[in-house]
């Protein structure tokens, strides 16, 4: 027999799979706007999987029927493609603590719950199925309060211990990065969506406890407005991914002869210090760098260090280089380095333009407005 709680909750996996196929088709052609190809991925995965594929496990399970050992399957599918979003998602929030690199505690961790999870759910009884029709109908649509699945000690253990420790880390995370970035509207959201993400998790804790199928139904509705949020973040603030794990630590601006004309520091960065001696050596060689203001197509454009990326960008004309330094080269750091260096030369042709006989005198003084030129370029990562 159909019902209207069967129906609701069938028309919202229709729902949120047009959405994720929507959000997914808009990440892939504007994959640029995602700072990397793998953060691009990597949210692709998360949407996809939690949209597509966990929902599709999580409805079938409920609503359709065909042997109560295939509803088994699914919902331990759905259990499964759950963590894997779960885990996914704290990848990416790693990555915005910290570009590109995964820390050891908790990923360790939750890949050995991770294991435990699927040892367990491989064994018989780990999770009960219950109708209460006494001949299901094959391929039954309807109620689902009439299904219920009941989970043993070990299996619902793991299960909310996991759940408690990914949410737990996305909002140790995101707070982090709202306390230490400047910029609160742009990190704001981060924090917003961590919280959103507990909500669900609460309801799936209270279901296992309780095996009420209301904490069910209010599971699934509160992931799906949170795929609905995400999704909507990924579409209208794609540059999440470029500023909260991007840094830049300096711009120096030298001309052909060498000399400094003027230099900004960022806020100090550990891993910039870190690479002092690199730096050094970079710096030694200057001359060979700043030789190469020729027409020559193998011109040095970027220099990699341990923990930074280090642009160089030549302008011919003005007889200058601008080099970026920053933790990892990205599209929207080449193009902001790109229209400073643009209106740099604009702003100081004429005394550029008086300085391009390497015999004379250079006054630096000159080029102190070129602090106004950063910040309003560089606004982003201030």
């Amino acid at each position: 027999m159909l019902s209207l709680t069967g129906f609701i909750l069938f028309i919202g996996y229709i729902v949120i799979s047009i959405i994720t196929i929507v959000s997914t088709s808009h990440i892939l052609r504007n994959r640029i706007a995602y700072g990397t190809e793998l953060n691009m991925y990597l949210n692709i995965a998360a949407i996809f999987n939690g949209g597509i594929i966990f929902s599709t496990f999580f409805i079938f399970s409920i609503l359709f029927y065909v042997s109560d050992n295939l509803s088994v399957i699914l919902w331990k599918g759905s259990i499964i493609t759950g963590f894997i979003s779960l885990i996914i998602n704290a990848i990416i929030y790693s990555f915005f603590k910290k570009y590109r690199k995964v820390q050891s505690f908790p990923f360790l961790y939750l890949a050995m719950m991770f294991g435990l999870l699927i040892g367990i759910l491989i064994l018989p009884g780990s999770i009960q199925y219950s109708i209460q029709i006494s001949d299901p109908i094959p391929f039954f649509f309807g109620d689902p309060s009439v299904v219920n699945f009941y989970f043993d000690f070990f299996s619902g253990f793991i299960i909310i211990i996991f759940q408690i420790t990914v949410i737990l880390y996305l909002l140790y995370v995101s707070l982090k990065i709202n306390f230490e970035y400047k910029n609160k509207t742009e990190s704001l959201p981060l924090v917003i969506n961590s919280i959103i993400y507990s909500l669900p998790s609460f309801m799936y804790i209270l279901y296992i406890l309780f095996s009420a199928p209301i904490y069910r139904e209010l599971y699934i509705t509160l992931i799906w407005i949170t795929y609905f949020a995400v999704d909507i973040v990924l579409i209208t603030k794609p540059e999440l991914f470029f500023i909260l794990p991007n840094k830049i630590y300096a711009v120096n601006i030298y001309h052909k002869s060498g000399i400094l004309l003027y230099s900004y520091q960022f806020e100090k960065q550990t891993e910039f210090q870190d690479d002092s001696k690199i730096w050094g050596n970079v710096l030694i060689g200057l001359n060979y760098i700043l030789s190469e203001f020729t027409d020559k197509e193998d011109k040095i454009e970027l220099i990699k260090t341990k923990n930074s990326d280090i642009l160089v960008l030549y302008e011919n004309k003005g007889g200058y280089a601008v080099m970026i330094s920053t933790n990892k080269k990205n599209a929207i750091v080449e193009t902001l380095s790109q229209n400073f260096s643009e209106e740099f030369g604009k702003k100081y042709s004429e005394e550029l333009n008086d300085i391009q006989d390497l015999n004379k005198i250079i006054n630096i003084s000159e080029f102190e407005g070129t602090k106004d030129l950063i910040e309003r370029n560089f606004q982003l990562y201030l």
